[in-house]
Parts: structure tokens; C-alpha cells; sequence
């Protein structure tokens, strides 16, 4: 295999952002979180708040059967990739090996969470002074870029607390009827929401299935330990916060087509997978989650939502975020990709950057 090329912008220790993969990810947990709990850490948002989300548009009403791709349209596709894409193809006149993007993806994406962003914009903006002392307009320029960089972060994942959104995905999640579910997430990365699911669904089983090591080692296995999921208290029907350690999570590194289970779990879930694979793809990627769901089981599906803001990200993002095909797409085409591949719509909505499903087969 060709040398995977990893992104300049990364490899750069001297940039304010993005944070090095050695930096710590969260903090230890000293005391349990009391619900209600409200707190605006370096790295991310606590939300323990139990109201409604800020943003769950409910369009579960929607008759599916006469939506046709005429009325719809077609997902927005985004093209600008990054610079490690072009730099490897250029060099080795073949396109880059879908698994070596997921692994540049999950670096680099990885670095985000992992960058304090009050820290990195004092850091940036002393940076943009200093080279402006000198003269140097190549680094004021580097300055410059990672101060624009560390806005659109903090707003998405500080002050919108749009990645990871827990109001708005236990709003999605409510009202599965599943007691002890064993859970499987396709294409895991950190786990995020099946640990949402196994709080708010406890006493099963989670299993995370990625093909890339490194969401085993660093995105799920440094989750943070001191992040807490709103659930309930199987013992008393409570409300409960539940943390990592306390769930029962098994993190399989493999290609989702080589697993060797059967029809053996109660909810499959995959967050922004779908919209990776090309429509003449799209039913095999559906099939990975039909077939490993029991009778009378649920699947949990979310997609990036195809909105003004997820194209700026995308685009002022791209040596990080375009090692491969991705579209951005609206719930009702999510959904009719969905329909036409026989999954019947129980509960679909609009969250702060993802369209939901929540899906039983016909």
C-alpha cells in the first residue's frame, strides 16, 4: 500500500488549532453530575438539562409512500476535498483507499474535540501579534486562518453544542419500545450515542463496530470519563446519570461487512454513514443494518442536515473533514432512500445538524 499522507495543517505543532492527538481529552471524574447540571468546559458543552431541546422539528406525520425524488431533489454533494486527498492522488495517480481517508478523517476530526478553545484562541491571537511584530505575513496569515477556524468550532461544538446535541438526540430517542436492549453501532467512532441510548435504554449490551483502530484506542477509548449521559434508573424508573465506565461496551475494530453476528440485536444505529455511500451503494449500506436486526427490532439513523451552515463547515473544513464522498442531505430525502429500500417510518425529525429516523422493517 502507498504511504498515507496526513494533513500539513495537523502535522503543524506550532498551529493554535487543531490540538495534537497526545493532548488529554476531557477531565477524571471526581463527583457524579446532578441532573440539571449545566457547564461550558474548554472542549465541550454538559448538558444535563431536562427540557425541551432547542431544536427537534418533529415531521414524523409525513407520508413517505408519495414522496418521489422529483418532489425531493438530490442530496448536495461536497466536492472541495482536502489537501491530503489531491497530494496523495497527484503523487500516486489512483484514488485515495477509502479505509486510508476514514483513518485521515478520524485523526484529524479527533484533534477538534481535543483542542481547549479558549486556550488555542488566546494562543492564536498572540501568534497573529507576534508575526505582525516581525513582519512575517506568512504566519499572520496562519494566525489569521486559525482564529477563523477556532469561531466556527467553538460555535458548533461549545455554543451550539451541535455534534454531539444530547437534547436533541434524547428527543429522537424517546419512546423506543425496548427494555435491556442489546445495541449495535455501525461505523461507531466515539460511541456517542449509543451510550446516550444504553443510559436511557439500560441493563443490555452495547457493541461499536469500526473498521478504523484508532476510534477503538483514542475517539471511544479516551472518551471522556467525567461526560455525563441524562437516563433513567432501571431500580426506581428515575431520572439517573449514567457514565462510560458504567456501561457495558464491547468495541469491535472490523469492516461492518465481515461481522459474524445474526438477527440478534434490539436497535441498530449508525450516525452519518448513509450519506458516504453513492446511490448506486446506498440499498448495501441500508442491508448492513437490516441484517443484523432481530425481528421486531428498531433502527436509529442520522445524516448530516444539507443547511447553509453544514456547507460552510464543510468547505472552511475540508483538509480535515473531505477525505471521501459525502453528501448533505434534507429528512425527506434520507427518508425516501430509506422507504424504497422497505424500512417503515416511526418517528423523523430535524436536530441541530442532523435529520433523524427511527425505523422498524415492513
Amino acid at each position: 500500500m502507498a504511504t498515507l499522507i496526513a494533513p500539513e495543517t495537523a502535522a503543524a505543532s506550532t498551529r493554535a488549532f487543531p490540538a495534537q492527538t497526545s493532548r488529554p481529552w476531557g477531565r477524571p471524574r471526581r463527583a457524579r453530575h446532578d441532573i440539571g447540571h449545566h457547564e461550558l468546559t474548554g472542549q465541550y458543552r454538559i448538558d444535563l438539562r431536562d427540557q425541551a431541546p432547542d431544536l427537534f422539528d418533529d415531521v414524523s406525520a409525513m407520508d413517505w409512500t408519495t414522496l418521489t425524488w422529483r418532489d425531493v431533489g438530490r442530496p448536495y454533494r461536497t466536492e472541495k476535498w482536502s489537501s491530503a486527498r489531491t497530494s496523495y492522488e497527484q503523487t500516486h495517480q489512483q484514488p485515495l483507499p477509502i479505509a486510508d481517508g476514514w483513518r485521515l478523517f478520524n485523526t484529524a476530526f479527533h484533534q477538534f474535540f481535543l483542542t481547549d478553545v479558549p486556550d488555542a484562541q488566546r494562543q492564536a491571537k498572540a501568534q497573529f501579534g507576534e508575526a505582525l511584530s516581525r513582519f512575517d505575513m506568512h504566519e499572520a496569515k496562519e494566525a489569521l486562518q486559525d482564529i477563523a477556524y477556532l469561531a466556527v468550532w467553538n460555535k458548533i461544538m461549545r455554543v451550539e453544542d451541535a455534534v454531539w446535541d444530547p437534547r436533541g438526540k434524547r428527543a429522537l430517542f424517546a419512546g423506543l419500545e425496548v427494555k435491556k436492549p442489546r445495541i449495535l453501532f455501525l461505523g461507531a467512532a466515539d460511541g456517542y450515542e449509543a451510550m446516550q441510548l444504553a443510559a436511557m435504554y439500560p441493563g443490555g449490551e452495547i457493541v461499536l463496530v469500526d473498521y478504523d483502530a484508532f476510534c477503538a484506542t483514542d475517539r471511544f477509548g479516551k472518551f471522556p470519563l467525567d461526560y455525563p449521559f441524562l437516563g433513567v434508573d432501571p431500580t426506581t424508573g428515575h431520572q439517573r446519570v449514567w457514565y462510560r465506565d458504567e456501561m457495558p461496551i464491547h468495541f469491535e475494530v472490523a469492516d461492518i461487512r465481515d461481522l459474524q453476528y445474526g438477527q440478534e440485536f434490539d436497535v441498530v444505529v449508525s450516525i452519518g454513514l448513509l450519506e458516504h455511500f453513492p446511490d448506486a451503494h446506498k440499498a448495501e449500506c441500508l442491508e448492513m443494518h437490516r441484517r443484523f436486526l432481530k425481528p421486531g427490532g428498531t433502527v436509529v439513523m442520522t445524516t448530516p442536515r444539507n443547511q447553509f451552515k453544514s456547507r460552510v463547515f464543510y468547505n472552511l473544513m475540508a483538509d480535515w473533514m473531505n477525505h471521501g464522498y459525502r453528501e448533505l442531505m434534507d429528512v425527506r430525502q434520507m427518508g425516501l432512500y430509506c422507504q424504497e429500500n422497505g424500512f417503515d417510518i416511526r418517528r423523523a425529525g430535524v436536530i441541530k445538524a442532523h435529520n433523524g429516523l427511527v425505523m422498524k422493517l415492513r
